[in-house]
């Protein structure tokens, strides 16, 4: 009886039929709840450089140290991402993100009180970031499983809420600080940060529990059998767990319902107490169970993704990632002390320059995700222009000091960084669709080391020379030297590949 339930259930997972929300219908509310979650992640994040200001003033220390706060932050929120995948394998991308979402509020709260810099590293870099991480990853993987035909759209519809949020986050956080003090902001803050509780309930399994429901109940009645059989089903279970000894083999259906109400009207409160203990022995099993097949499938998928760097173009591709985000972040976080050392305050007060920043970038994305469509364009040629034209204003952004020459240059910026709507698209050339969700969480992870150290790294180079050039400079260089490895990696590749072509048709 039992090995027909397993094989019944086999047959009813492959009849699950496909869920008709995808590419449409529920699929925009994750859509809506992803771009969100840019909003109050990744814009919140952007607009740090307002609060490295104030934090700069409060605790006095130097610009690296004091740098490494949004940097951790930042970091921590991608290089996360990869064990956050443990997490969504046993408990689901609902779960994941609400208990994020709490996570990040409290890190923004606690933060609030912090009397000294490192304090701020545990609260905001590690409690808020690792928050966000719960948020973040779970608000991609959706859009991934919600979309099929549209999923290269819909991801770069979704992501336009990092520039949103930059934009709107840098004049909230603005003002809140002018009217109530940094504390008291990044208390109010933590409070706006709640609202991806409410993002995280959006992010409903593919498959309903409904469906769940009805596939269990096709699977238990065997398509039209009466109630007496779920009740013997339920009779072998209690069985196969020894709260009732194993009776004749032989035994009816009927037989055995009859014994299991005999047995429970003979002692009613003792067969409660061991039906609540085996409830709570059938729990605890299904959760050591579940919380197994999660680390599992996250072992494997990580660890056995070990073969990914056997294809070299993704060697090269991680190599590039781990010196690209920096370049991103660095504007993000000190312009607004560059603004304050050329005396540009009172003009970048009516329109910030990392305002500029977000505005374009979210035409950048679209745009760049336009031509990459088009049948006549390689969106690996479009990714490696943008490359250059965002290293390209890398090294041009000190030389600037006036406020139009800043602002051209970081609309520049902002337009060419669009490119990270085309990096699934570009990583899924690299390595194909059946890699992609782990060759992605590896580059997510390369990114996040890049925001952790550039930043920090770009302080300690002005404590060292009193100027913010030479951290832009040895920046765009290491990020060239990226750039280079992707234009030179093809080619390696390719004189190698001759040779074992031959040897192949030599065996031949």
């Amino acid at each position: 009886m039992y090995t027909s339930c397993e094989d019944t259930d086999s047959k009813a997972r492959g009849r699950i039929k496909p869920n008709p929300d995808i590419d449409g219908g529920w699929a925009w509310m994750i859509v809506l709840s992803s771009f969100l979650v840019h909003i109050l992640i990744m814009g919140s994040q952007m607009a740090l450089g307002i609060l490295n200001v104030e934090w700069l003033e409060e605790f006095s220390q130097s610009r690296g140290l004091t740098a490494w706060v949004s940097s951790l932050s930042m970091g921590i929120t991608l290089i996360v991402g990869p064990f956050i995948g443990l997490f969504i394998n046993t408990c689901g991308c609902r779960k994941t993100a609400i208990t994020g979402g709490i996570l990040n509020a409290l890190g923004w709260i606690l933060s609030s009180y912090a009397s000294n810099v490192y304090y701020l590293f545990i609260t905001f870099g590690v409690i808020a970031g690792v928050g966000s991480g719960m948020v973040y990853l779970p608000a991609v993987v959706m859009v991934g499983e919600y979309f099929q035909n549209r999923r290269a759209f819909a991801q770069g519809l979704s992501t336009t809420g990092t520039g949103f949020g930059a934009f709107l986050m840098t004049a909230l956080l603005k003002c809140l600080c002018m009217e109530f003090g940094w504390r008291n902001a990044m208390f109010i803050q933590g409070a706006v940060c709640l609202n991806l509780c409410a993002c995280g309930a959006l992010m409903r399994p593919i498959h309903s529990k409904e469906d769940v429901a009805e596939n269990c109940g096709e699977r238990n009645s065997c398509k039209g059998q009466s109630s007496v059989n779920d009740l013997s089903c339920s009779v072998e279970a209690v069985k196969s767990n020894g709260v009732l000894k194993e009776e004749e083999k032989g035994q009816g259906k009927e037989e055995k319902l009859g014994s299991l109400l005999v047995l429970e009207n003979k002692d009613e409160p003792k067969q409660r107490e061991n039906f609540y203990a085996l409830c709570i022995v059938k729990t605890v099993s299904q959760l050591t169970v579940t919380i197994q097949k999660g680390f599992g499938t996250w072992y494997l998928s990580y660890f056995g993704a070990a073969s990914l760097f056997t294809n070299r173009k993704f060697a090269a591709f991680v190599f590039w990632a781990l010196f690209a985000y920096s370049t991103f972040v660095i504007p993000f976080i000190h312009l607004p002390e560059i603004v304050k050392q050329y005396n540009l305050s009172a003009q970048n007060d009516i329109f910030p320059l990392t305002s500029i920043i977000a505005i374009v970038h979210i035409f950048g994305k679209i745009l760049l995700g336009i031509i990459s469509d088009s049948p006549c364009v390689s969106a690996w040629n479009v990714f490696m222009a943008a490359n250059f034209t965002l290293v390209s204003c890398i090294f041009i952004l000190p030389l600037m000091h006036t406020y139009a020459g800043l602002a051209v240059v970081c609309a520049l910026i902002g337009f060419s960084s669009g490119y990270f709507s085309l990096m699934p698209v570009v990583t899924e050339d690299l390595v194909g669709i059946k890699h992609l969700a782990n060759a992605y969480g590896i580059i997510i992870c390369a990114n996040g080391i890049s925001a952790l150290l550039g930043p920090p790294f770009a302080g300690w180079i002005y404590d060292l020379t009193q100027k913010y050039d030479f951290s832009f400079y040895i920046c765009g260089l290491l990020y060239m030297v990226g750039i280079l490895t992707l234009l030179i990696q093809p080619c390696v590749g390719k004189k190698k590949s001759a040779p074992e072509k031959n040897t192949e048709n030599g065996k031949v």
